[in-house]
């Protein structure tokens, strides 16, 4: 695979790293990462996106990575980045989607980008934390409790949490990586977390943490502030996918989200969980996005 790294200037001096993968005179599909995570792709995705004939394009948060940090960033600060790359790379229109974390980063650019983004897709996506009549912990592993009310305690707890938690993921073996996780594991999960996929996840991780842990910390604590944007705000279609079986982001988040997005595609399965819908439906994302694309 021939991947492109682009190192992208934003008009505050900040660099955003970006790379492009896929046919390089693809359809611009743009990837919003997980969390913690980075600009490093899946490698099926690629494939996917290569017979698909799309130009994949992802790039890392601020403080993940080889992107600058940005204190004090939202969720929304996600669609100017996007703009900023855009321009760069000279697109005047793409879709985007994002998975798990990248769920509400996605959906911002769906929000407030309503002339460049043709459709946006989210799945696994956690709702906001102020989400009206949603009890925001219920059915979620107790490690995330344990991170997001951290969060919630404000930043130097949650940077002390996070600098305990991040050697562990930074120097797994894929072995202890599967062990590490199995709590958040519903059965749907157990079956595809296989050592490959835990090799590529540490290195996803890896490249995003390893020399810093703000961006991680920064989408934490974006999540359980104000998003920045409001949902009614989207207009573009929109598709979003949830597994019952998610223990990572309850299944109930997907619902909330649903009933609050206009034009909105929603895909519930009983059969998926968190990991499943990364490692099995992503290429069904690349075609719902292409065809809003035609």
């Amino acid at each position: 695979m021939n991947d492109s790294i682009y190192s992208v200037s934003t008009e505050s001096g900040r660099e955003i790293r970006v790379m492009v993968s896929g046919q390089p005179a693809g359809v611009p599909i743009l990837v919003q990462h997980g969390s913690p995570g980075s600009a490093l792709l899946y490698p099926p995705w690629v494939e996917d996106a290569q017979r698909r004939g799309i130009r994949l394009i992802s790039y890392e948060r601020p403080g993940y990575g080889g992107s600058t940090p940005h204190p004090g960033r939202s969720v929304a600060s996600a669609a100017e980045d996007v703009a900023t790359i855009a321009k760069q790379l000279g697109l005047d229109r793409l879709s985007v989607w994002g998975g798990s974390g990248g769920g509400p980063h996605a959906l911002a650019c769906a929000a407030l980008l309503p002339e460049l983004i043709v459709a946006a897709a989210a799945y696994a996506s956690p709702a906001p934390y102020s989400a009206d009549g949603l009890d925001w912990f219920a059915g979620m592993a107790e490690d995330n409790i344990e991170e997001f009310r951290t969060a919630l305690d404000g930043r130097g707890p949650l940077e002390r949490f996070v600098e305990a938690q991040a050697p562990g993921l930074v120097n797994a073996d894929p072995k202890g990586f599967v062990q590490a996780f199995r709590s958040f594991l519903s059965p749907a999960d157990a079956a595809v977390m296989t050592e490959d996929l835990a090799s590529f996840l540490i290195s996803h991780i890896r490249e995003g943490i390893q020399e810093r842990r703000d961006g991680w910390i920064d989408d934490d604590i974006a999540f359980v502030t104000p998003w920045g944007y409001e949902l009614s705000q989207i207009r573009i279609p929109v598709l979003l996918m949830h597994g019952e079986q998610d223990w990572f982001v309850p299944f109930s988040h997907g619902e909330w989200l649903a009933s609050r997005i206009t034009n909105v595609e929603a895909r519930f399965s009983a059969d998926d969980g968190h990991l499943t819908l990364s490692v099995l439906r992503v290429p069904e994302v690349h075609a719902w996005l292409l065809d809003k694309m035609q």
